[in-house]
């Protein structure tokens, strides 16, 4: 069983090739590595595979939804549902406490939390933190709670952009293994796009993109 299928995506700007064949499946459990050379399209294509941006060709399923046919809103509650995006700039809102920026998530969805945030919070190591305010953290901590909201509503599918970009080698170390056992705990695929060669030894496959496609790396 896949959590996510692509086959032959391709895109480009103008008369610029981004990628092109493009395969991709990702199972429950597992933690795929994302390299490239700046440029190479790694934020794109993990915007295609989350359906904020279009492929010019090729086909993405999600939890079994194929995406084609989907429209704007169908594209978005379907995202709201199935899948987890952790930025490189956290993206918490700051007028929110940290216990809130985990709960948004659920809200969205209409969900009650039943004491999932807390028991997001205590997984990330940030439970006595709850109450305060992002301005009040350090970058490793509010990158914690950036996974802790993206994992809250028990995803199929991670996606990572750069999740240690803005982290010294300690708490990148952190991170990743935060990112692994939660990943895992909670059966969803993860996609992790990143330059660092240490994250992509902390994941399950490695791959590299250029203009013609993924390789193994």
């Amino acid at each position: 069983m896949t959590v996510l299928s692509a086959r032959g995506l391709a895109k480009g700007y103008g008369d610029t090739p981004v990628f092109s064949n493009i395969d991709l499946d990702l199972a429950p459990g597992e933690i795929v590595a994302l390299l490239g050379e700046s440029g190479s399209g790694k934020s794109t294509l993990l915007n295609c595979l989350a359906g904020l941006d279009e492929a010019d060709a090729g086909s993405i399923t999600l939890a079994g939804q194929d995406l084609r046919p989907l429209d704007d809103d169908a594209r978005s509650a379907l995202r709201r549902r199935e899948l987890g995006f952790i930025f490189q700039a956290f993206h918490l809102l700051p007028h929110l406490s940290v216990a809130d920026n985990v709960a948004l998530p659920l809200r969205l969805l209409g969900l009650k939390d039943d004491g999932r945030v807390a028991q997001m919070l205590e997984a990330v190591n940030l439970g006595q933190l709850a109450a305060r305010m992002p301005r009040q953290l350090s970058g490793g901590q509010l990158q914690r709670v950036a996974i802790a909201r993206a994992l809250v509503h028990r995803p199929r599918l991670v996606l990572a952009d750069e999740p240690t970009g803005n982290l010294d080698a300690r708490h990148a170390a952190e991170v990743l293994e935060l990112l692994r056992r939660c990943t895992h705990e909670a059966g969803a695929a993860c996609l992790l796009v990143t330059h660092s060669e240490v994250a992509a030894h902390a994941a399950d496959r490695r791959l590299r993109l250029d203009a013609d496609g993924l390789h193994d790396a």
